[in-house]
């Protein structure tokens, strides 16, 4: 097991540690893959670094489809 306040990267089986998230979460940024962050009580996964959405694409080219009408469920005035 690792300290407890430190934070795990995992990438493809790599893990580098960080002392702050803040420091975890810039370097899963930099790898542009699919990562997992770890903690003592949580872990987070996913792709880091999507700010900005043109043309309906992602920054790496992959296209952003997300929207709040696909969701499952009614929105909240059409129940009413």
């Amino acid at each position: 097991m690792y300290n407890s306040g430190m934070y795990k990267v995992i990438d493809n089986k790599i893990e580098t540690e960080f002392l702050s998230l803040d420091l975890a979460m810039a370097y899963a940024k930099t790898l542009d893959a699919f990562v997992s962050i770890t903690g003592s009580e949580f872990e987070i996964v996913g792709m880091f670094g999507v700010d900005s959405i043109k043309n309906g694409l992602c920054p790496d080219g992959v296209k952003y489809d997300w929207n709040k009408a696909s969701r499952i469920g009614r929105v909240k005035k059409e129940r009413a």
